[in-house]
């Protein structure tokens, strides 16, 4: 379709609306269902916006829409359509095309759709439109809720995202080239606002009780009508210009003229006495040609400026390397205008703000809102907190907003804003415009909070004291300026950014100053981040526990313990109230405990966490009865020190990595514990935090434009650097060649008299270089560097650090070293070092020391090569195909022991293990983390346990047992005989269905369930699974292995040899030695049992030994001196079982 021809349907469709005649309109009959045909038309337009171009190209909103509803409103069906179209035609070409196409042809229709917008914003610029909207509105809104129907809010929502577009249409500079105090056609669609009464319909619906679910359109429309303004500009409107206003402009001119006399004065010196013909010809000496010889200049001296340079092509910068670009500059609008925006704004205020933004906050909170909604809420913060302190400031009409939440919900938008500025890098200039909003928001907060401290009412100024002690308290606030300096990146940031924020820590570390010299001592909160590391290296020495090592250590710690009166000094808590993991489960932790303690010769210890484990666990006499004595406590200490403990650190897998020895890396970590702490606050040791170089070069990129600045932002850059170099005495960080080329640009301005503080700071550090140049003949060098504190205190103090003493490499050390790496470079491991360290002969180097000397022996280039790779990644975003592939995963291994270790092997985007857990939880595949952790290693120890629940279910449970293994077979039998086909095609779990009442009984069972989970059974997944089921993964032999677990232990049937009375002589010795394992094997079981349910579980062991009708025999698995309960060789097994 040509857009300049007009489709021949859109052209008679937009013909049968009607004609204009003079100043009246005339519609057709069928002018109602042509506008329905328009908004049938603009729903199947195609991404060029034909439809949308060529109706702009029409006028429709010019010559038809707006005359239709100015003279023919009593139509209600066709003003109503006709808003709906245009609504739909207004709405931001940024909303059609999505973002700002970079195709060409698509840009071009980007900027057609745009010039029709600011065409129809032209033709709204009328009083007689906005009466027509303004009394429509107000008929609506006079309407109870009970006579208000669905027609008419939609029709009240749709004048809102009317006005909303039209005042959402961006300025059209080429043509509105109009210059300050002169009306815009922003300006006039304002004016029409106001004299048609729409303004005020504005503030009930903002104020209104009943009218609360309109509030975000009302802010909406609110920040649109000042966009173009200042707060600064709205207080001063109507009002005589004060006279440090008239001293401010008196001064920029005084500076302005300066400069000019002195540029006049400049030139006049360098004009010759003679013309330029007999200018001759100049030898430059010690500036070097391309040749040997010295440079010869053609021009005369007045003007010697010499540069190879000359004549070069300028380097263009790349666009990745170019400035953030800054946002349209703000313009003065006409005085009427600006009268009448500052009533809005007092208005607003008085009767308005505190609701609106309670209610907007609350939708944002709830999430009720649409994507970046906050970022109105943030602008009116700062927008009318600003103006009311700018007139008479009433910390009432702001109260909604003066507060620790308000603060908080900044921090937090800050934080995810500049996370979004990494993630998402196309959108990186949005991002930062939404991190500066944020910003200019959190200014304002501490603008109003100082001028709180200002006020002369006595309440007042005690808020202000609560707010500044909650956020100079928490970590959060006190460093968010010392992360957003160091984070800067001009390629991203504008220059307006920096300054706000240069600005904002001005006046947040004068806040902090004074609020620390009103108290002796502040104490403010700490965060430490507390990692995990690898327990594979460099390990302490583990105690010896030969039994001579543990002999002498009890015989010391029998003598402390009977020196110190079985006293304990500090009473200690054996489990971790905040731990996930079951309290009875921590009951062995609590033993293991104690064994260290006793280990490392800590008796006190050791019977103080003995003691407070009886208290915690007393059910059993685990850890001794309530009554014990001395002695027998002694005695309990002596056989938990040589007894043989499980410990869940020598089975399990370590997943943190060790952190460099060369420096920290930002790596994500799934385990780590923030430790939150008091310490006493130091101003200076704060400040001390921002000497470095990655906090003052912003500072002096600010500084290069000091010229531009204004004198506070100069008086900022100039405060903080004379913190740096005066009060931390830290003058030489700031010796630095590009500091001192703009501090020599400053003196030499003809300006300077209006920068003293700036010219004064210069002096002073010239001077201090000077004189530490005379003593150390190293400081013209260290002017190529920027320098940390290290060096600085090398430079100022003297290069006198003694070398950290090094073990020296032999010849035959780096021929080995030399050796194995041309062995190993060509592998494929992922970390080289690491595959080295192990196979040096001397097992003391370190991962440093070998990477300085693959350096230094020239085998790599540089050590970046060897760096350690990183075991998290920064990925954030989940795509469809990744989320379906966790899923699979996780379905695949949901039976399996370890369900996230195996999930992390197999996916593809390597992530973080917090990353998939959190994923996880949010799919709802899993409803806790708990389901995710590592189950108990199946050792050899817990297939012993097993066999001890099945001879103890064998007394009470033999029919349901008899079922299970019946169950067992059969699906061993039926995967055995279909063979292949079976293993490939068997995908389904074999449920375990009870058809009697004792087997269902027994499947409601504990002990039955966690013998069915032993044997590797699934628990019912959902609550649609009523049964357990055998998973499809396991085995036939395993099915028959766990069959035959579940088959009483007795004497092997005897072959025919046997019965002859014949046995081979190689068979055995074999017996007696699998008799022997199958003993050794029950006593590890039952020794493995201290770790669990003692008081239960050593009466299963008990049962396991040997199980008789009537009695059991105790044999010496477990020594009867441990638990003095059991002596009695003989008891019944009902007894054993139930106690």
């Amino acid at each position: 379709v040509d857009l300049f021809m007009m489709n021949c349907e859109l052209l008679a469709t937009c013909s049968a609306l009607g004609y204009l005649e003079g100043d009246t309109y005339h519609k057709e009959a069928d002018c109602l269902e042509s506008v329905k045909d328009l908004i049938r038309y603009l729903r199947h337009e195609d991404d060029a916006r034909d439809v949308r171009q060529q109706l702009g190209e029409s006028q429709i909103v010019q010559n038809d829409l707006l005359p239709i509803i100015i003279q023919h409103r009593q139509d209600k069906a066709l003003f109503d359509a006709c808003i709906r179209l245009m609504v739909n035609l207004t709405q931001p070409a940024m909303l059609c095309f999505g973002k700002v196409p970079d195709d060409p042809v698509f840009r071009h229709h980007f900027l057609q759709v745009t010039s029709h917008l600011q065409a129809y914003k032209e033709a709204f610029a009328s009083e007689s439109v906005f009466c027509i909207l303004s009394e429509t509105l107000y008929n609506l809104l006079q309407l109870d809720w009970e006579q208000r129907q669905e027609e008419d809010n939609l029709l009240i929502e749709r004048i809102l995202l009317l006005v909303r577009n039209v005042l959402h249409v961006p300025a059209d500079p080429s043509e509105e080239k109009k210059v300050d105090d002169d009306a815009s056609v922003h300006d006039r669609v304002l004016w029409a606002i106001h004299m048609s009464g729409f303004d005020d319909l504005i503030k009930f619906l903002a104020s209104a009780q009943s009218e609360q679910q309109w509030s975000m359109h009302v802010l909406e429309i609110i920040s649109l009508m000042f966009r173009d303004q200042t707060p600064e500009a709205l207080v001063s409107a109507g009002h005589a210009r004060s006279a440090e206003e008239k001293k401010k402009d008196s001064n920029e001119l005084e500076a302005l003229r300066q400069k000019e006399h002195a540029e006049k004065h400049s030139r006049t010196l360098q004009r010759g006495t003679r013309h330029s013909r007999f200018g001759g010809s100049f030898v430059v000496q010690g500036l070097k040609a391309i040749g040997d010889k010295d440079v010869i200049y053609h021009r005369n001296l007045q003007n010697v400026n010499y540069t190879h340079d000359i004549g070069k092509a300028v380097r263009r910068v790349p666009k990745r390397h170019r400035k953030a670009q800054e946002s349209g500059e703000k313009r003065r609008s006409a005085l009427n205008v600006r009268l009448f925006l500052r009533e809005f704004c007092v208005d607003f205020l008085e009767n308005c703000y505190n609701r609106l933004m309670y209610l907007v906050k609350e939708s944002l909170i709830r999430e009720q809102t649409q994507q970046h909604d906050e970022t109105y809420y943030l602008w009116a913060l700062s927008f009318f907190m600003a103006f009311n302190r700018g007139s008479c400031f009433r910390a009432d009409l702001v109260s909604e907003t003066m507060s620790i939440r308000a603060f908080h919900f900044i921090e937090r938008n800050i934080t995810n804003y500049y996370e979004m500025l990494l993630t998402d890098r196309k959108e990186a200039t949005s991002w930062s415009r939404r991190m500066h909003l944020a910003l200019k928001a959190y200014q304002e907060l501490l603008l109003t909070v100082n001028e709180m401290d200002r006020s002369e009412d006595e309440s007042i100024r005690q808020s202000s004291s609560v707010i500044k002690s909650n956020i100079f308290y928490l970590m959060e606030y006190r460093e968010i300026f010392l992360t957003l300096l160091r984070k800067y990146d001009e390629t991203k940031q504008p220059e307006s950014y920096l300054k706000d924020l240069v600005e904002s820590t001005h006046l947040f570390l004068r806040m902090l100053d004074r609020f620390c010299k009103g108290r002796k001592n502040l104490m403010v909160q700490r965060k430490r981040v507390k990692r995990r590391k690898s327990q594979g290296k460099k390990k302490e020495a583990a105690p010896e526990t030969s039994p001579e090592a543990l002999e002498e250590t009890w015989k010391i710690v029998e003598e402390e313990l009977k020196g110190a009166g079985f006293k304990v000094g500090v009473n200690l808590v054996p489990f971790d109230a905040t731990s996930e993991t079951p309290l009875e489960d921590q009951r062995t932790e609590a033993m293991v405990r104690v064994q260290d303690a006793l280990l490392v010769r800590m008796g006190p210890e050791a019977l103080g966490l003995l003691r407070a484990a009886r208290e915690v666990w007393p059910e059993g006499d685990v850890f001794g009865s309530a009554d014990v004595e001395p002695e027998e406590e002694l005695e309990l200490l002596k056989q938990i020190l040589h007894a043989k403990l499980p410990r869940s650190s020598q089975t399990a897998v370590v997943e943190e990595e060790e952190e460099e020895e060369d420096g920290p890396e930002m790596e994500e970590e799934e385990l780590e514990s923030v430790q939150v702490s008091e310490t006493e606050f130091k101003f200076l040791d704060f400040i001390k935090r921002f000497a470095t170089p990655g906090i003052v070069r912003p500072y002096l990129l600010l500084l290069k434009s000091y010229s531009k600045n204004t004198p506070h932002t100069n008086h900022c850059i100039a405060r903080m650097l004379h913190r740096l170099a005066v009060d931390l005495k830290m003058d030489a960080l700031l010796f630095q060649l590009s500091v001192f080329h703009i501090f020599n640009k400053i003196l030499n301005d003809p300006a300077a008299a209006a920068y003293q503080e700036l010219v004064t700071l210069g002096k002073y550090l010239v001077k201090r270089f000077v004189s530490l140049a005379a003593q150390n003949n190293k400081a013209y060098v260290e002017l190529l560097f920027w320098k940390n504190v290290g060096a600085v205190r090398e430079m100022t103090e003297g290069y006198t650090k003694e070398e950290e003493k090094r073990p020296a490499w032999t010849e035959e050390e780096e021929e080995e070293l030399r050796r194995l790496y041309e062995e190993h470079r060509d592998s494929e491991v992922p970390d080289i070092v690491e595959t080295l360290l192990p196979l040096l002969s001397n097992s003391n180097r370190t991962r440093r020391q070998v990477v300085t000397q693959l350096v230094h022996m020239r085998l790599v280039d540089n050590a970046k090569e060897l760096k350690k790779p990183k075991k998290g990644t920064r990925i954030v975003l989940w795509t469809e195909e990744q989320e379906l592939e966790l899923q699979m995963l996780f379905e695949e291994y949901r039976d399996s022991d370890d369900v996230l270790g195996n999930i992390m092997k197999k996916l593809t985007a390597k992530r973080s293990r917090a990353r998939v857990v959190d994923k996880l939880l949010s799919m709802g595949l899993v409803s806790e983390r708990r389901e995710l952790y590592k189950k108990r290693s199946r050792s050899a120890h817990g297939k012993s346990t097993g066999n001890i629940m099945v001879a103890t279910l064998v007394l009470c449970m033999s029919g349901p047992l008899l079922w299970l293994q019946n169950c067992l077979n059969k699906t061993a039998d039926d995967r055995e005989n279909d063979g292949e086909y079976m293993d490939a095609c068997l995908s389904q779990p074999v449920p375990l269905a009870p058809f009697t009442e004792s087997n269902e009984e027994a499947m409601e069972n504990k002990s039955f369930q966690r013998l069915l989970r032993k044997l590797g059974m699934r628990a019912p997944a959902n609550e649609q699974e009523s049964f357990w089921r055998i998973p499809a993964k396991i085995s036939v032999s395993e099915l028959r292995s766990a069959a035959a677990a579940l088959s009483p232990k007795e004497d092997k049937p005897k072959n025919d040899d046997e019965q002859d009375g014949t046995r081979s002589p190689a068979e055995e010795p074999r017996g007696e030695e699998e008799d022997d394992a199958t003993r050794e094997q029950r006593a590890q079981a039952l020794r493995a049992l201290l770790s669990r349910d003692l008081r239960v579980d050593l009466s299963v062991a008990l049962l396991v030994t040997n199980v008789t009708d009537q009695t059991v025999n105790v044999v010496s698995a477990v020594s009867p001196d441990f638990y003095p309960q059991f002596e009695s060789p003989t008891l019944s097994p009902c007894q054993v079982m139930f106690e």
